[in-house]
């Protein structure tokens, strides 16, 4: 009888080990935490983490895992979605865009907490968030087109995803590893809405849900829950209720030959990933033709049907939240124009309501190109054209953003990125030492690497 889809994963999960890893993947892996923990020093204050943080710290339990940042040890379960909310809620961290897009790095927490419980070594959680990395980056191409394609969010992928990354550290049997996988899968189906029109805090939730479903699932099989085993492919499963068009291959071939962690993204601006190389094309064009705000006359963006579809809708510019703004590329670009940056800081409620905003964003328009959806997703095209009041037209192109896996984040930018992140909660000797910790964390235990997270 052939092996289901699940099976296949978790045999491959099962036998991973830190051995196995080339130093190219082990060096991306501190990259991407490096990434990831300044991402959540920035998250620390918003107020969706604070409010979970709260609730959960009253609920308290068992001291089994530490929120980044506080210091408070509660049970595992519940610090991976705290942390993952923290690691998510500015839209900050990393990107990978194929049939479908995703942010492997909101697993990241689960490897942490899991780890921290397990009492296991970073090595041990090193290895687990290369399996992160590689399923997820793997299920963006599973379907076509992508689950978002169907009006699905993309933590539908992290679901099958989170259970795996918590099982590793937990060292369950193939079996129960399998069991866990069919626990999460058969309850988190994320429809797309958070992503859709008026954004409001579930746009970056959702996603810590699937990632803490997959911990809970994990410790489940761990005590001899069961669940379905043929959830991808079986009746009434993903690939059944989902349809019609799925390559396996992309999931399960080739499993341990390349890592999937090499071809992900950065983000170098805290926004919809759809918006990066645009912002990068516009800043371009401002920058190097010093083009004021008050010279605008009109600015026409070409972009593939999705970015349109997502990022130029009504709600778009009607600008009352960080979580509109963010998904919002004329407020992007507006903003870009007027500031020549785009920051954290670009999102703050005084900028949301700016007069200059609100005689710039109408200026701006998006056109759907068909000869850029034919490019998309092996390249993420842009077409700036920026006409100013004396009828002289500015035009940039572009194929891909800074921090695109051809265009990597150097390791000064990343530097640039911690230090704007965390600078309201770390002096510079905390920030130097915290990267060096990171950056040498294969000689230490997981409880070792969060106890020097805390502020």
């Amino acid at each position: 009888m052939e092996k289901t889809i699940s099976r296949r994963i978790t045999e491959f999960a099962v036998n991973l080990k830190y051995e196995d890893l080339p130093d190219d993947v082990v060096d991306e892996v501190k990259r991407f935490l490096y990434d990831s923990i300044g991402c959540a020093y920035g998250g620390y204050h918003t107020k969706d983490v604070n409010i979970l943080y709260n609730i959960y710290k009253k609920v308290k339990g068992a001291p089994e895992a530490t929120i980044i940042g506080y210091g408070d040890r509660l049970p595992a379960v519940n610090v991976s979605l705290v942390n993952s909310l923290m690691i998510r809620s500015l839209d900050f961290n990393d990107i990978y865009w194929k049939e479908d897009p995703s942010h492997p790095s909101d697993l990241i927490p689960a490897a942490l907490a899991v780890g921290e419980l397990a009492h296991a070594s970073m090595k041990d959680v090193i290895t687990a968030i290369v399996l992160a990395y590689e399923f997820e980056m793997r299920l963006c191409k599973f379907a076509v087109p992508g689950v978002r394609e169907r009006k699905w969010h993309h933590a539908t992928l992290t679901q099958f995803v989170s259970p795996l990354v918590a099982g590793k550290l937990l060292g369950l049997s193939e079996d129960e590893m399998v069991n866990a996988i069919g626990i999460s899968a058969s309850h988190n189906y994320t429809i797309g809405c958070p992503t859709a029109g008026k954004l409001t805090m579930m746009k970056n939730t959702v996603d810590p849900m699937a990632v803490q479903s997959g911990v809970l699932a994990a410790l489940m099989a761990q005590k001899g829950y069961t669940g379905t085993e043929a959830v991808f492919e079986g009746k009434e499963g993903l690939m059944d209720v989902f349809g019609p068009e799925w390559d396996i291959n992309e999931l399960t071939g080739g499993l341990g030959e390349n890592f999937q962690i090499l071809e992900c993204g950065m983000k170098a601006f805290p926004s919809e990933a759809l918006t990066h190389t645009h912002i990068t094309a516009t800043l371009k064009a401002v920058i190097e033709n010093d083009i004021k705000p008050e010279d605008v006359e009109e600015v026409k963006i070409t972009a593939i049907a999705k970015a349109v579809d997502i990022l130029f809708d009504k709600n778009k510019y009607e600008i009352n939240s960080r979580e509109t703004a963010d998904h919002s590329l004329p407020y992007c670009v507006a903003r870009a124009i007027i500031d020549r940056k785009i920051t954290t800081q670009s999102f703050d409620k005084e900028k949301l309501f700016d007069p200059l905003l609100k005689d710039i964003i109408f200026r701006i328009k998006g056109e759907p190109s068909v000869e850029f959806e034919k490019m998309f997703p092996e390249k993420q095209p842009s077409q700036v054209i920026i006409r100013t009041k004396n009828n002289k037209e500015y035009k940039v192109y572009l194929e891909f953003p800074k921090g695109d896996s051809r265009e990597p984040m150097t390791i000064e930018d990343l530097d640039n990125k911690f230090k704007a992140l965390s600078e309201k909660l770390l002096g510079s000797d905390k920030q130097n030492q915290v990267k060096n910790m990171i950056f040498s964390c294969e000689n230490i235990s997981a409880q070792e690497f969060m106890a020097q997270l805390i502020v």
